[in-house]
């Protein structure tokens, strides 16, 4: 499984969960740490200020206590996740199935392989596509909150 964290301007961190691994709050809090090193070394002006913010899902592991403690530690502001819809989600409107697109009906011989075609399509996203779904994301954002539905 691949976990993708990007902005405005691109793929901040990427990295793909090691075989037999399973997603609990322990590993997310160490997924947490590496996302907070690459957006210091990535984004330092976000970084220097704290301007930046998390939206993640309401998975267990993201919101286990754990998580929760160590965000509050580092002053992380998150996005609070709507009511679930596959049109609301950047990672589930845009950038997942930008790189299925692509991968589909092409046959792999490894696990390796897939890995490397998949990040070879992450890193062709272009800013100017990463800043359109932002945008695209912002218009969602405002539809659901006319609609009465979002916060």
């Amino acid at each position: 499984m691949l976990t993708v964290f990007f902005d405005f301007n691109g793929i901040v961190h990427h990295e793909f969960l090691p075989q037999g691994q399973t997603i609990n709050k322990e590993y997310y809090l160490q997924v947490q740490r590496r996302l907070r090193e690459a957006i210091r070394k990535k984004r330092p002006d976000l970084w220097q200020n704290n301007s930046w913010l998390l939206h993640h899902d309401n998975a267990p592991a993201h919101t286990s206590l754990l998580v929760r403690e160590f965000l509050a530690k580092n002053n992380t502001v998150t996005l609070p996740q709507p009511p679930y819809s596959p049109d609301m989600a950047p990672s589930d409107f845009f950038l997942f199935p930008k790189i299925k697109r692509t991968l589909k009906g092409r046959r792999f011989t490894s696990i390796d392989d897939i890995k490397s075609e998949s990040l070879k399509e992450l890193k062709a996203i272009t800013k100017i596509e990463f800043q359109k779904c932002f945008e695209d994301w912002k218009a969602l954002a405002q539809v659901y909150y006319i609609r009465g539905r979002l916060l």
